[in-house]
């Protein structure tokens, strides 16, 4: 009997032990993903993506609780759709930022957001085959307002800071994660901003130039555009495009995600007040 005794508490032991050491390799595998600083703000938002339950980071709000979120096989919301032109030639993403506030319930327009996007004061050089100018993550790069004059657009970062004006402690920027990170939004019926190109494949490199800016080389391409992601089924991912004013236009999913990775992962959201209740 004692031995039966013994046995049974070496084995309680032994399951302790390993559900410690699975806590902890879980825990440090948080660490090398999100980042300690980020890790920090983790928002107990519990994932559930069958088989699997991730943890994902929900920014920097502080008064939460813990939510379980099914990733929906397919998502399409209602999003109202805006288009960028005439006004707007290059303001695609101040077009579909736009879209996603108003979804918000937030008063604005592209026009308003596009007098306060930040914008980079660095001016354009041409000088011994290279091209020296801002990079689009200081503020949006030349003229928004006409193709009479060289521009580009701006990336994820002052896109978000303007947001955050509107929505404070909601804004989260997603950029450099996976796609199923943008589903889990998807999922709370949160559209999602993001960086793409105008034809929504891969480019190639001939599609590129150089530029070398005050916060580094960068690879350039004037084919860059934003639009608003609205759903997504097995095949294919839908979403309102600015530039011709289409509601939950779809392309393939597999070409889309390349065109998207190619651009950096470039994605911004809020996070809905439902879930910080």
């Amino acid at each position: 009997m004692r031995n039966f005794e013994k046995n049974t508490t070496e084995e309680i032991k032994m399951k302790l032990f390993l559900i410690l050491n699975s806590l902890a390799a879980a825990t440090l595998m948080l660490i090398l993903i999100l980042g300690k600083e980020e890790l920090t703000k983790l928002l107990n938002l519990l994932v559930s993506e069958a088989p699997k339950e991730v943890y994902s980071d929900l920014g920097e709000v502080h008064d939460y609780t813990n939510k379980i979120v099914k990733i929906k096989d397919q998502v399409l919301l209602d999003a109202p759709v805006i288009k960028q032109f005439p006004e707007l030639p290059r303001g695609c993403e101040v077009t579909s930022l736009a879209m996603l506030l108003q979804y918000s319930g937030i008063d604005t327009d592209k026009m308003t957001l596009a007098k306060e996007i930040k914008k980079n004061a660095v001016p354009l050089k041409k000088e011994g085959g290279h091209i020296f100018w801002g990079h689009p993550n200081d503020g949006f790069i030349g003229d928004m307002y006409s193709y009479d004059n060289p521009g580009l657009g701006v990336y994820h970062k002052p896109i978000k800071e303007l947001a955050e004006k509107y929505m404070p402690g909601q804004i989260i920027d997603l950029t450099g994660r996976e796609f199923s990170e943008l589903m889990i939004f998807l999922s709370l019926d949160t559209p999602v901003w993001i960086i793409t190109n105008t034809t929504y494949r891969e480019l190639p490199k001939t599609a590129f130039e150089k530029w070398k800016t005050p916060a580094g080389e960068i690879d350039i391409t004037y084919k860059e555009h934003s639009v608003l992601i609205t759903g997504y089924d097995e095949k294919n991912i839908f979403f309102n495009d600015p530039i011709t004013g289409m509601k939950n236009k779809s392309m393939n999913k597999e070409d889309f995600l390349k065109a998207w990775k190619q651009m950096g992962s470039q994605a911004v959201t809020f996070i809905p007040k439902r879930v910080l209740k």
